[in-house]
């Protein structure tokens, strides 16, 4: 009786506590201040390895701060409890160990090949301290914060369980149901507070929607395809991390179904056989990628979103390249297994080609667009018209390398004709937009002849390329009509370039001679004061030996200049050369009778 009235009255002296409004409650702006933290130490380019450190570093001075240390000697670890939390920092320990966990756990999933069996397991158990450390916070929240840190410390809580179930691969419905009471809670915290908390809140939301979706889509309550996730996680944020890892191990999984069925890959007429199933899994990988780049959803993509896309497609060709030769090297002297895996080779090679071109048509693009804004937008980077010579460069070298690459073989077929045909056709057009720029630059440095005779030249390889588009009889209409574009502003600009060197030709002497009338003794130069001051003065060239002074003869030292020197000979034939015998004109030392005794 006498322990049951002792429970009884703690419990009463707890909850007076709880409802005394003198007791100090603490205020967490939780999803600010991980979001903050992340954002400024690696989060903001996925580098979670320096947001860990970051966090024990944090924990340090956190730990010395409060004097919450655990020994010298030897360890013995304190527990966070209630009555110990007389401070919000107590709070932000708790927080920032959970934050630990888990950036430690995501960084063992960024790994290269992906994590082993061994660094899961340890993965896994990284997860389920940062949940632990969450719990823990969730409850210190509800006794120690406000009502609105309680709140998000409880969201903070369910969001970290429903990661762990997420990795697992298991319990999805009790996955589902932490993810919902997490998105519950941003959603009503969203509507209240300052501008950037609800813009938080909005952005948190919508990085847990596509998880919430996956778990629906495994239990069975949803629809959706699994193609369809790729559009769902093209957002960006640490909260989807997971998710996409888990996105990409699910279409990695669809693409080897899929590389089942695909036995030959069909290339301009060509049909090649492909019996690895690493090189059909690759090729199935970029062709998906393809779509998304040249399909209608392509036109809404961004610029850095649509250069993104070409390094993939540019990675999983090569992948598909180095199977490839390796199939090759193992092929041995199977001579119809080395014909088809070399024609397979050059399809790749081709189509890796025109992929290069494409993306140094979106890099040319997005310069002219700068270019052509460069006086409106003070802030923008500003394309200099030799940045755009560079890249018609790169266009020339690629066109080059896949003519050479069309052409070379035996068995041409009409389709790789035609493609070489194109392929000529775009380097011409590529010569006379290089040949522009270049007259551009030279304009603008000033020089009207080089820039006159480059706008010449550009106009005719422009009438050139305009001729050869009519007779092949293509259907490309914006190429003719940026030929002709290009046609008439060449045209233009030399004549423009042509009237701008007369003008100066002209107002050159005029120019010169103002110059001239305009200098005056009496003026209020510095110089010409100095000048004016010495005319009685005699300054010897090579100056006063007792003044420090600067010898007018000549410059000391001299310029560097080049001189010829002798050329360097090599006498690589002599160690081959099998020299005669000399031994029989040699003269031979006579020796006498005793030392014949002694050799």
């Amino acid at each position: 009786m006498a322990s049951s009235r002792e429970n009884g009255a703690s419990a009463m002296e707890v909850d007076d506590s709880k409802s005394d409004p003198n007791v100090q409650k603490f205020s967490i702006n939780v999803l600010q201040l991980l979001k903050s933290a992340q954002m400024q130490h690696g989060l903001r380019h996925g580098d979670y390895t320096r947001y860990r450190r970051y966090c024990t570093a944090r924990l340090r001075r956190l730990y010395r701060s409060l004097k919450f240390t655990h020994g010298r000697g030897r360890y013995a670890r304190k527990a966070v409890t209630e009555s110990c939390v007389t401070e919000v920092r107590f709070l932000h320990l708790v927080l920032y160990t959970a934050e630990r966990a888990w950036s430690h756990a995501m960084e063992k999933r960024q790994l290269p090949d992906g994590p082993n069996s061994r660094q899961r397991i340890h993965l896994i158990g990284r997860l389920r301290k940062a949940v632990k450390w969450a719990t823990l916070f969730s409850q210190l929240c509800s006794v120690k914060g406000d009502s609105r840190t309680s709140l998000e410390a409880e969201a903070y809580a369910s969001y970290m369980k429903a990661n762990l179930l997420f990795e697992q691969d298991r319990n999805w419905d009790t996955a589902l149901m932490n993810f919902k009471s997490a998105r519950a809670v941003y959603e009503e915290l969203g509507k209240y507070g300052d501008l950037e908390n609800q813009v938080l809140c909005r952005e948190r939301v919508e990085e847990l929607e596509p998880s919430i979706r996956y778990c629906l889509h495994k239990i069975g309550e949803s629809n959706l395809q699994t193609s369809e996730f790729l559009h769902i996680g093209e957002m960006e944020g640490p909260a989807l991390d997971l998710f996409k890892a888990k996105l990409e191990a699910v279409m990695a999984e669809a693409r080897t179904q899929q590389a089942a069925s695909l036995t030959e890959f069909h290339w301009l007429g060509h049909r090649f056989p492909i019996s690895n199933a690493k090189t059909r899994v690759a090729i199935l990988k970029a062709q998906d990628l393809e779509k998304d780049s040249h399909g209608p959803a392509a036109e809404s993509l961004s610029s850095e979103k649509r250069l993104t896309v070409f390094d993939k497609i540019f990675a999983a060709y090569n992948e598909a390249r180095s199977c490839i030769r390796n199939d090759l090297v193992s092929a041995g002297n199977a001579e119809n297994v080395k014909d088809d895996l070399n024609g397979l080779d050059k399809a790749v090679s081709a189509l890796l080609g025109q992929r290069t071109i494409e993306r140094n048509q979106l890099l040319v693009s997005i310069a002219k667009s700068k270019l052509t804004k460069r006086r409106e937008e003070k802030n923008e980077k500003v394309t200099k018209p030799e940045e755009l010579v560079r890249l018609y460069d790169l266009l020339l070298q690629n066109t080059t390398d896949l003519c050479d690459l069309l052409t070379s073989g035996r068995d041409q077929k009409p389709e790789e004709a035609a493609l070489a045909e194109e392929c000529a056709l775009k380097t011409l057009v590529f010569q006379a937009e290089r040949c522009f720029y270049l007259a551009l630059s030279y304009g603008l440095a000033g020089k009207r002849v080089e820039a006159y005779v480059l706008y010449c030249r550009a106009r005719s390889l422009a009438e050139e390329a305009l001729q050869r588009y009519d007779s092949s009889g293509s259907s490309d209409e914006m190429l003719r009509r940026e030929l002709k574009n290009l046609h008439d502003e060449s045209r233009s600009n030399s004549c423009i370039e042509h009237a701008k060197g007369i003008m100066e030709e002209f107002k050159g002497p005029e120019n010169l001679s103002k110059k001239i009338s305009t200098i005056s003794l009496s003026g209020t130069d510095r110089k010409l004061e100095k000048l004016l001051e010495k005319l009685d003065v005699y300054e010897s060239a090579v100056g006063d030996p007792s003044v420090k002074g600067v010898t007018h003869i000549a410059a000391f030292p001299p310029t560097f200049e080049a001189v010829p020197r002798n050329p360097i000979v090599l006498d690589l034939a002599y160690n081959c050369v099998e020299f005669p015998s000399l031994e029989s004109r040699m003269k031979k030392d006579k020796k006498g009778f005793i030392s014949r005794l002694w050799r």
